[in-house]
Formats: C-alpha cells, sequence, structure tokens
C-alpha cells in the first residue's frame, strides 16, 4: 500500500456481515480458478470465471464506496473536515484506473 493511516470505521453488524460474507465468496472463486489452472482446464473457461471475479470485486468496491460516502464523508464534512472530499476524489479516481 502507498500508506497507511490510523483511521479506522466501526461498522454496523449488517454492514460488516454483508461485506465479509461478499469477500468469502470472492476467495472461494479465486480458490476455484486456482483449481482449474491446476486441473488444465480451458483457458476461455478460466477467463470467464475471472470475468466473474472482476465483476465480485467491483460489486464489493460499490457497495463500500457507498456506504463510505452515507457515513464517514457525510460525518467528516458535518464536521467541517472538508479535505475529505478531495480524498473521495482522489479514491475514486484511483478505482476508475
Amino acid at each position: 500500500m502507498e500508506h497507511c493511516e490510523c483511521k479506522k470505521k466501526q461498522r454496523e453488524e449488517k454492514e460488516y456481515r454483508d461485506l465479509v460474507n461478499r469477500l468469502s465468496r470472492i476467495e472461494g472463486q479465486i480458490r476455484g480458478v486456482k483449481n482449474m489452472v491446476e486441473e488444465d482446464r480451458y483457458c476461455v473457461d478460466i477467463l470467464t470465471q475471472v470475468s466473474a471475479i472482476q465483476s465480485a470485486l467491483n460489486a464489493f468496491n460499490k457497495k463500500l464506496l457507498s456506504n463510505h460516502i452515507k457515513t464517514c464523508v457525510v460525518q467528516d464534512i458535518r464536521e467541517g473536515d472538508e479535505q475529505v472530499v478531495d480524498e473521495l476524489c482522489e479514491t475514486i479516481q484511483k478505482l476508475m484506473k
């Protein structure tokens, strides 16, 4: 990682479970692709599964970003920290590479 900040986020139980469940499914998909490679499966089949993983990661990012905007960003702006908007813009630019 480029930098590590000491900020933390206390998530509600529902949000936490949703994010962890999504990551667990993605982890399973990645293990599945690894098995496909080990089993010498057809390239197109592997690529199709990798595409599904990318879609799942994109969905995870959208969910996390939405939660971030609705909670962290709104709270920081209410507290007068408008620098969070620059951080958000930088984050979105990184996600759109």
